[in-house]
């Protein structure tokens, strides 16, 4: 027993001692972030990879060229990236690479577009995500038995490291090692502790992970990472037609269950992505998809100030990095994605929200003007003022 206390106090003792940098690329605690020098995450989605029905619009063609022009007029400086993988049904343990083309068409079509973001001074965040091919969400995976489960993660470990390795071949900044995985984000510690080892051993980048807004505080393998990373498609309310100070409130109260969750780990948060549909009370369940939605209630009022409730809480936070807004489409002008009342805020008064939040100061930003009052919070009572001809609050 003597020998198994030694034993202990010493792995303590190592674990204390070791850089920072064995485990993280940020430096420690929830202000790592602007003590790095980064400005705020001002970020958008762009999607798709590759549209069957439109081919040669999607990554790395001149299309994207010309949405980067356009979002780096806007005051972007990060845009995300979804290349990604199929799989069958949630019981499935195979993952096929190629989505509406080869994968070694997508690898280079990913490779372009970083290009393409890069020479305009965007930071690129690559995200591998996964489509369920039949019906049902990515988040309940089960292939059901242990056997199962280990030809699962088999595969998943090959899609992860192969778009990782492309990655870093193309020169990304920072890299998501899995989007949504909630039915065993919370558990297979081993598992996730490997892969995190190989993908870090392949990628020199920032690593996070995209937990969807009710899974954050059951991963387990936050501490190896360096941003705590969520899809943040927090409901606002619980009822329609609830009134703008009642947003406001929820997203208070999101903020603060985010805040605690940071101040545990000591790491700062960053969400993958947050967004709301273009229809009425789309605060209350953010999270639906408008190809599902019927007899809809168009709100281009709604999605934004669903929108700035959120940046409200969570802008002035020094230890919240920014945000990456779902979503921008490859090719600006393409309506065939999906509907007017879908997550897009291309010409609605969301864009014009994003215009005016994109050019203030954060709470995260190195060395930003101070408010009057010396608050963060007036920063973005400020915005609002100026918003109020865009976004009437009910």
């Amino acid at each position: 027993m003597r020998w198994l206390y030694l034993f202990v106090v010493l792995a303590v003792a190592l674990a204390v001692a070791a850089p920072a940098s064995a485990q993280h690329r940020l430096p420690p605690g929830t202000d790592g972030w602007r003590a790095a020098g980064y400005d705020g995450v001002r970020g958008i989605t762009i999607g798709p990879i590759e549209s069957s029905l439109y081919p040669g619009r999607g990554y790395g063609t001149a299309h994207t060229a010309a949405l980067l022009d356009f979002l780096a007029r806007r005051g972007a400086n990060w845009v995300s990236i979804t290349p990604f993988g199929r799989i069958w049904s949630l019981e499935s343990t195979d993952i096929a690479m190629d989505f509406e083309a080869p994968y070694a068409d997508n690898r280079e079509a990913v490779r372009e577009v970083i290009r393409q973001a890069h020479a305009r001074g965007l930071r690129v965040l690559v995200i591998p995500h996964l489509w369920v091919e039949t019906s049902g969400w990515r988040g309940e995976i089960d292939p059901g038995s242990p056997e199962g489960w280990a030809e699962y993660q088999q595969s998943y470990r090959r899609f992860v490291t192969a778009w990782a390795t492309d990655a870093a071949a193309a020169g990304a900044d920072a890299f998501s090692i899995g989007v949504e995985c909630k039915s065993w984000s919370g558990r297979f510690g081993g598992y996730w502790t490997d892969l995190i080892a190989e993908v870090r051993g392949i990628f020199p980048g920032l690593l996070t992970y995209s937990a969807n807004w009710d899974e954050a505080e059951d991963v387990l393998f936050w501490d190896q990472l360096d941003l705590i990373g969520i899809n943040a498609f927090y409901p606002l309310a619980d009822h329609d037609g609830a009134a703008f100070a009642e947003y406001v409130e929820g997203a208070m109260r999101a903020r603060d269950s985010v805040a605690d969750l940071a101040g545990v780990l000591d790491m700062p948060v960053l969400f993958v992505e947050v967004g709301y549909t273009t229809r009425a009370d789309a605060a209350v369940q953010p999270w639906l998809w408008p190809d599902d939605m019927e007899e809809v209630v168009i709100d281009e009022r709604e999605q934004a100030r669903a929108l700035l409730a959120s940046f409200r809480a969570f802008l002035p936070e020094p230890w919240f990095v920014g945000f990456f807004v779902w979503r921008y489409y490859a090719d600006l002008d393409d309506v065939s994605q999906e509907a007017i009342w879908g997550f897009s805020p291309h010409a609605k008064r969301a864009e014009a929200l994003l215009d005016r939040v994109f050019a203030s100061p954060w709470g995260v930003d190195p060395d930003p003007p101070i408010a009057r009052d010396g608050s963060w919070a007036s920063v973005i009572a400020e915005t609002e003022i100026l918003l109020r001809s865009t976004v009437l609050p009910r």
